[in-house]
Parts: structure tokens; C-alpha cells; sequence
């Protein structure tokens, strides 16, 4: 058996008897010195490890959302209204989508950016309407002209009015002007206005009447609004809740139409209050019109990661806009790519990478106003968009993506109906950002490594100062050493 004097043979800490030890000023000194210089270099150490630290690298885009890139958008236009406004979307493939409804929901707003009411359904504005045959054929003037002085006593006094406002110069207003008034001299000759009363047809001059057409919120021509006397009346400077009409304006389906609107009123209850429920028109001729001019766009894309363009303007198969009418001004609530982040995931990102995230937003809060009625032009809003997607891993998330973009916006004049258009290129790389995981073993080796190196240079220093002022004091004695 091994005896006890064999094991302390290979004791690497051999003691000494404190009764042979020495204590001096110089070592207690450099042992305080030690002490706090090990104390400062593990909280050092310490503080390192806790640190988080990352590897950045530029790799190619690798997405697990494939070809496809979604953008998300909330906008208010205060001067663009829902009846026209279209989300349209096209890249370099020659993709072109227009009018996308699946996906976006509009809301009337007011100047304030207010919402006045319900989600607006506009409907299909790129089906082509039917019209009558262009030819040289004489027709009368049977329409009644309105204007701002007698349109609300007209509005008042009849069960159903059925008004047209039109521009000369529109081609659309002048295709339907034939069709328009003949209908309009067939219904006077079936419903007498002085032995009748019971609808009245009506035209009004956009270009004579501007502030009536603005206050009807009119801003693609031809529109036809159908208002009615009785319990709609608002308030508001007296105005009537009105519809649009929708349907084709050849002549039989205007007197159709027509007709459909006056079955349901009795002959000898033209001044009193109609019954508007019992008015059917067929589905999709006939929706409520805006009660204001603005309109709040909100939805989300899904686009071909190509550089393409998002554009928002008034857009129909069978309306003119006023190009220097049109005002394109737009407050952005927020704008961005990819999918949404929860707010968790982000500030956990962020303790990885403080400045990520700064840019996945860059346009939220902005506002891009013009006002039409400062230049003869109209004014197109630009806003050109570089998109670069980050890729995070850390130890709680296996994989984030976001995107991130920089964004610059200008106005341009042009001669072209005004719109509000998003430019944006994707990059073809990522940036990968990946958390280095540290060895919990490491950071025990280093706090060895640094008592240990401060406990034996402090040693070294000490022993070189003990020796170096005995020798001093020998010098003085006048001894040799």
C-alpha cells in the first residue's frame, strides 16, 4: 500500500513555514494591485461573454418564399377617390396586372384622412361598356340643364333624378350624349314632367360647373348619379346620399334603367317620401357612390422579385380624368416588404444587431403632398426603392427574414393622367448575419489563464523589487555583494 510520505512527494504546492515568511510594504502593495487587476480583467471577460457577436457574409438570395416577394401598404390619397382609384402592379417580365381587388380593401376618407363609413366596393373599372352605334342620326336636346343656382332645389323637389356630368372635351362624354339624351326625350314623353314629376333627366357641364362637380366628388367623366327625394337627405348643405350608375349606356339600357327606378313610385305620391328599398337595379349597374373625395388604400402584393413597379391611380375602361385636376398626394402609414415580424422577434433581433431594422420601414409616417391648382401640369409622385433582404440565425430563431430598403422620392410633370408609383428593385444577394455561439468552457480557461498571469507576474514584479532594494541597502553599508 502506497504510503502517505510517497503521495505528498508529488504536492506541487510545497508549503513553507509562516515563521520563515517575510511580509513587506511593497509586496502588500503589489498584492492589492494584483487583486484589483484580476477583478477588473474577469469582469472584462465576463462581460465579453455575455456580449452577443455575429458574422456577417454577402451570399446569393436563397428565400424560402421562392420567386415571390410580398409587399405590405396602408396609404390614404385625401383627393383620389375610391369609385376610380386601381392598384395596378408590373415588372420587366412583362407581368401587368391591373386593378388588383383580392387583395385590397378600400375605405372613403375625408380631407382630415378621417374614414366616412364602411369598406368601399368599387367594382370592375376595365369592363367595357356598350354604347350606341356612332352615326349621323339628328337628335334633341331632352336632358335638363343643372347648374350650382337650381341643382338643389331640382334635387328637393323630384322622387328620382338622374343626372349625367359630363366634359365636352372627354370622348366618353361625347359617345354618350347621343344615347343620353335620347333616352332623356323618351322619358319625357312617357313620364310629363308638369302632369307627372315622377323622375327627372338631367346634364351637368363640369368644365362650366366646377365647384357643383367637386362638391358631387366627381373626377372621372362621364359619371351618372342616380338621387333620390326623401329620408337620404343629409344635413351637410342639404346633400343627397347618391349611387352611380355603372351599367351600359346605349339608349335601351338608360331607358331601362330608368324605368327600373320609377316602378316602384306611385304616381300620386310624388311628393312624398319614396320607397328606396323596394328600387332594384341588376347587380353590379348600380353601388353608392363616395361621400367624399379621398379613399384609404390597404392590402398587400404579391410580386416577382424582378425589379417592377406598384402604381396607384384613377384608372377605367370607359372614364376620362382631368390630368390637371387630378391631385396624387398620399400620406404613407406604412410600407414594407416580406413577411410581417412580431414585435418579440424584433427586439430580440435587435440585442443581436442594434442598427437592424432601422430600414424595413423607411417610408412609414411620410407624407408627399402637391396641389394641381400650382401649375398648369399635372404632377406624378416617384418613389424609387432598392430592397436588400437580411437573414438572421440566432440561438432562440432558427431563421428571420427581413427586408430592408432605401428609398427616394421626387415629382414629375407630365401630360399624363397623374399617379402615384412605386419603383422597386430587389437585390439579387442576402446578407446572412449569423450569432456566434461561445464555449462556456473557454471563458473558464480564460479566467484561469488571467489569475494565474496576474498572480505570477505580480510575483516576478515583487520578487524583482525585494531583490533590487536589498541591494540597494547594501550599496549604502558599503558591503559587496
Amino acid at each position: 500500500m502506497m504510503s502517505s510520505a510517497k503521495i505528498k512527494s508529488v504536492d506541487f504546492y510545497r508549503k513553507i513555514p509562516r515563521d520563515l515568511t517575510e511580509a513587506s510594504l511593497s509586496g502588500a502593495g503589489l498584492s492589492i494591485v494584483a487583486a484589483l487587476s484580476m477583478m477588473f480583467l474577469f469582469g472584462m471577460e465576463l462581460n465579453n461573454y455575455l456580449a452577443v457577436s455575429s458574422t456577417t457574409s454577402v451570399v446569393v438570395d436563397k428565400s424560402s418564399d421562392a420567386e415571390f416577394l410580398r409587399i405590405d401598404f396602408n396609404m390614404s390619397f385625401p383627393a383620389l377617390s375610391c369609385e376610380f382609384a386601381s392598384v395596378d402592379v408590373s415588372d420587366v417580365l412583362g407581368t401587368n396586372r391591373l386593378n388588383i381587388t383580392k387583395t385590397i380593401r378600400k375605405h372613403s376618407i375625408d380631407k382630415h384622412l378621417r374614414p366616412t363609413g364602411s369598406e368601399f366596393h368599387s367594382g370592375s373599372t376595365t369592363t367595357a361598356l356598350k354604347h350606341d352605334e356612332e352615326d349621323d342620326e339628328e337628335y334633341g336636346e331632352g336632358s335638363v340643364s343643372l347648374n350650382g343656382h337650381n341643382f338643389d332645389r331640382v334635387t328637393h323637389h323630384y322622387p328620382i333624378l338622374v343626372v349625367n356630368f359630363f366634359a365636352p372635351w372627354c370622348y366618353w362624354s361625347n359617345r354618350l350624349k347621343p344615347s343620353w339624351e335620347k333616352a332623356a326625350t323618351i322619358m319625357r314623353e312617357r313620364y310629363d314632367l308638369e302632369s307627372d314629376g315622377r323622375i327627372v333627366v338631367a346634364k351637368v357641364d363640369c368644365t362650366v360647373e366646377v365647384d357643383l362637380c367637386r362638391r358631387n366628388h366627381i373626377q372621372g367623366y362621364p359619371s351618372i348619379r342616380i338621387f333620390r327625394k326623401g329620408s337620404d337627405v343629409r344635413d351637410d348643405h342639404g346633400h343627397h346620399d347618391h349611387e352611380s350608375y355603372y351599367g351600359d349606356r346605349d339608349t335601351d339600357s338608360l331607358v331601362k334603367m330608368m324605368e327600373d327606378l320609377i316602378a316602384p313610385i306611385k304616381l300620386e305620391s310624388q311628393m312624398n317620401t319614396s320607397d328606396n328599398s323596394s328600387t332594384k337595379l341588376a347587380t353590379g349597374l348600380k353601388r353608392p357612390a363616395p361621400v367624399t373625395g379621398g379613399c384609404r388604400i390597404e392590402g398587400f402584393v404579391r410580386v416577382k422579385k424582378v425589379p417592377g413597379n406598384l402604381v396607384i391611380s384613377a384608372r377605367s375602361a370607359a372614364h376620362s380624368f382631368d390630368a390637371s385636376q387630378m391631385n396624387m398626394s398620399h400620406v404613407i402609414s406604412s410600407f414594407s416588404f416580406g413577411k410581417t415580424i412580431t414585435p418579440k422577434v424584433m427586439r430580440d433581433i435587435k440585442l443581436l444587431l442594434p442598427h437592424l431594422g432601422l430600414s424595413h420601414d423607411r417610408l412609414n409616417g411620410k407624407s408627399y403632398i402637391t396641389n394641381p391648382r400650382d401649375s398648369t401640369e399635372n404632377v406624378t409622385i416617384e418613389h424609387f426603392i432598392q430592397v436588400v433582404k437580411s437573414e438572421v440565425m440566432t440561438r432562440h430563431y432558427k431563421i428571420v427574414e427581413e427586408y430592408e430598403y432605401t428609398a427616394h422620392s421626387s415629382l414629375v410633370h407630365s401630360i399624363h393622367v397623374p399617379e402615384a408609383k412605386f419603383h422597386y428593385e430587389p437585390s439579387p444577394m442576402q446578407i446572412l448575419i449569423t450569432e456566434n455561439v461561445k464555449s462556456f468552457s473557454h471563458f473558464l480557461t480564460n479566467v484561469c489563464a488571467i489569475i494565474g498571469g496576474v498572480f505570477t507576474v505580480a510575483g516576478i514584479l515583487d520578487s524583482i523589487l525585494h531583490n533590487t532594494m536589498r541591494i540597494v541597502k547594501k550599496v549604502e553599508l558599503g558591503k559587496n555583494f
